[in-house]
């Protein structure tokens, strides 16, 4: 089935940066059902993607409603072309391949909730008041995130000398990404000056906040600021980005409009 082309403009790429980052994040999470090391992990990290799923429900149904193309969520989430998907890149790289394993999971959604939460805050005085009541019920939803995370990552952190190598090694891999989650462009600017939402570069000083007394209880030095920045928020996405669309895309495009 052919991909659908957008009216991408400002607003709708606004909104699609954080369903997108929020709907891969959920599929990267998902791919550990039935893999985590223990059964209650196994079910959380399920549940966890369940929220993330319904966040990037809620606003790619909105985002359809602001680029009136007559599409619907389902064709925003399964019918776009790669570089059509405007996530973080943190979010689609592989979380059990390529050397990542359950420590890089937890930090990973340590970062992302961490990065989340201020924007969850910061979009609910937003002008657009669709958009406002997403963030007011996902706000609930990411806190227990972060909370659930930070247990993890100061319990292997912490723990032995493999757990403590392991989580180190996570955050290396991690934090050359970083740098992206507050990368400003045209976009956040628009978004700043119409009163739709923050800017990147605002959710930079409440994200170190939340994350360095999780780091010191973990055992974790605060990384420097690489001078690299990823660019998956513009379209621009690792070669991870295109195996996981195939996959995540492939019934939808093979039995295009199925039910169950």
């Amino acid at each position: 089935m052919a991909s659908i082309a957008l009216n991408l403009t400002p607003d709708v790429r606004y909104v699609l940066r954080i369903a997108d980052t929020c709907l891969i994040h959920a599929q990267r999470l998902v791919e550990w059902c039935g893999h985590a090391p223990v059964l209650e992990e196994d079910i959380a990290l399920a549940n966890l993607g369940l929220d993330l799923l319904g966040q990037a429900r809620g606003l790619l149904s909105h985002a359809a409603t602001l680029e009136g193309g007559g599409h619907d969520e389902d064709a925003l989430a399964f019918l776009r072309d790669e570089r059509d998907y405007f996530n973080l890149t943190l979010v689609e790289l592989p979380l059990r391949r390529g050397g990542a394993d359950f420590a890089d999971t937890q930090l990973r959604c340590l970062l992302i909730a961490a990065w989340l939460n201020p924007l969850w805050q910061g979009l609910q005085p937003s002008r657009d008041e669709p958009l406002a009541a997403i963030a007011g019920k996902a706000a609930k939803e990411t806190r227990y995130h972060f909370e659930h995370a930070a247990d993890w990552v100061v319990r292997l952190g912490d723990g032995n000398d493999e757990s403590m190598r392991r989580m180190r090694a996570a955050l290396a891999r991690a934090w050359p990404y970083v740098a992206e989650l507050f990368d400003d462009d045209e976009v956040d600017a628009e978004a700043a000056a119409s009163r739709l939402g923050p800017p990147a570069s605002a959710l930079r000083e409440p994200f170190s906040k939340a994350l360095r007394p999780v780091f010191s209880d973990a055992l974790l030095d605060w990384p420097p600021e690489g001078s690299c920045i990823s660019h998956g928020r513009r379209g621009r996405h690792s070669e991870a980005m295109g195996y996981l669309l195939a996959e995540m895309q492939h019934l939808q495009r093979a039995y295009p409009g199925g039910a169950w």
